[in-house]
């Protein structure tokens, strides 16, 4: 016999002052100051408040109705959410490490680049006590008419336990989902693309007709998953395709363009990885390979440290996750290239100096750069128009004279939440 049901929507509302003495409350809480008093604002109705950049770290927001609040940059690690109407919340930049959103409403929300470490958004259920009818089960209000889910674009979900999550039609681009527990998920129709799905427990999730170009799946577990009608075009599973045309090997084709170039010519061979698997070489550290040509190649987690690519053709590479620190880039040609999570740290992308004096660019034109470690890096002249920086760390970088033109939707002109640091955008 199932229980009858009730909606969270006639619940106790809350005015900005009075969530704001909350706030005020719990952050002396948080650091051990009189007056302190944990916040609790569990079945509360919070809707269209603003908790942006506000420090909640532990507390009870049970059952919360926060329909179109701004949450931008706020703090919500290990905080409560059990069963929380988050629908059209902007949680953009949210820090929600372990945080309990088991049963909260995602549908339309906005979790671009929030960190959702170790979070629990597993299936839930609430039941509330009623002198008449005894327990009722909670429901949410679906209070748009978009079947649109949360926007997890950017997001990390690393170790997030997702089991039985239904997210149809969410965005998960280029998300962080590495050894996620994602079993019998609903993600039917979601948008994956260049999501990094490392190690995850994928057993009978539902990827029906699912976007998931590029993604990642190195020791993903896929057993009696459904990818009926998904777009798998691109994607990185543990066999990398080491074979070169002809019978020489990618190692050796490395090693003899390597010679070419100490040798200006007079030895070794100029060779083309273009669209090459290059993961099973394992390192590339120190190598000189100017001028080569590797568009669209894989070289996804090689360390690349110390290597010389002075006006290398790489338009379109998958460089994820790749070791560049050091790495001299001059000149080179990276549109379009996927470096996300990439270090490089200290490594050289101003102008190559050609004979008579001109001057090469390094052009990384729509460039997807987001979490790349860029401190310390020389990106003077460097084109950087329609580049996704965001979570990108430019600490003492150098970007005089730098082209940067930025699509509005990443964020990066001062928006809360762009997770952009250091400085030079």
């Amino acid at each position: 016999m199932s229980l009858p049901t009730t909606h969270l929507q006639d619940i106790p509302p809350m005015s900005q002052a009075e969530v704001d003495d909350v706030c005020r409350k719990h952050g002396r809480f948080i650091s051990g100051l009189p007056g302190g008093l944990r916040g609790n604002l569990s079945w509360r109705d919070l809707s269209g408040l603003k908790l942006a950049a506000r420090d909640l770290t532990g507390a009870d927001l049970t059952g919360a109705l926060l329909f179109g609040s701004d949450m931008r940059g706020a703090k919500l690690d290990s905080a409560n959410l059990y069963g929380a109407d988050l629908q059209n919340a902007d949680l953009t930049g949210a820090s929600l490490r372990r945080a309990d959103l088991r049963g909260a409403c995602l549908r339309n929300a906005n979790l671009t680049s929030t960190d959702l470490f170790e979070a629990d958004l597993r299936e839930g259920a609430m039941a509330l006590g009623d002198r008449k009818l005894g327990l009722r089960m909670v429901e949410h209000v679906h209070r748009t008419e978009d079947d649109q889910g949360p926007n997890l674009t950017g997001a990390n979900l690393a170790r997030s336990k997702l089991s039985g999550l239904e997210a149809v039609r969410a965005d998960f681009t280029g998300a962080v989902l590495r050894s996620a527990r994602l079993v019998r998920a609903q993600l039917k129709h979601c948008v994956l693309t260049g999501a990094d799905l490392t190690g995850a427990d994928l057993v009978q999730a539902d990827l029906r007709g699912a976007d998931m170009r590029d993604v990642v799946l190195l020791g993903a577990n896929t057993q009696a998953w459904d990818i009926s009608k998904a777009d798998l075009r691109g994607a990185l599973t543990n066999d990398p395709t080491v074979q070169a045309s002809g019978e020489v090997s990618l190692d050796v084709q490395v090693r003899e363009h390597a010679r070419w170039c100490s040798s200006g010519g007079a030895a070794g061979t100029p060779s083309v990885f273009d669209g090459a698997d290059l993961r099973g070489l394992k390192s590339l550290r120190g190598f000189n390979l100017t001028a080569v040509s590797a568009r669209r190649a894989v070289f996804y987690g090689l360390d690349m440290e110390g290597i010389q690519l002075q006006g290398a053709r790489l338009e379109g590479a998958d460089l994820r996750g790749v070791n560049l620190r050091r790495a001299d880039l001059r000149g080179a040609r990276l549109t379009g290239v996927m470096m996300s999570g990439a270090d490089l740290r200290g490594a050289r992308l101003e102008p190559l100096v050609l004979e008579g004096g001109r001057l090469l660019p390094t052009d990384l034109t729509s460039a997807d750069l987001r979490r790349v470690n860029f401190s310390g890096a020389d990106l003077r002249s460097a084109i950087l128009n329609d580049v996704d920086l965001r979570q990108a760390t430019l600490t003492d970088a150098n970007l005089k004279d730098a082209q940067m033109e930025f699509r509005e939707s990443f964020g990066l002109k001062g928006a809360p939440g762009s997770g952009l640091r250091g400085g030079g955008a």
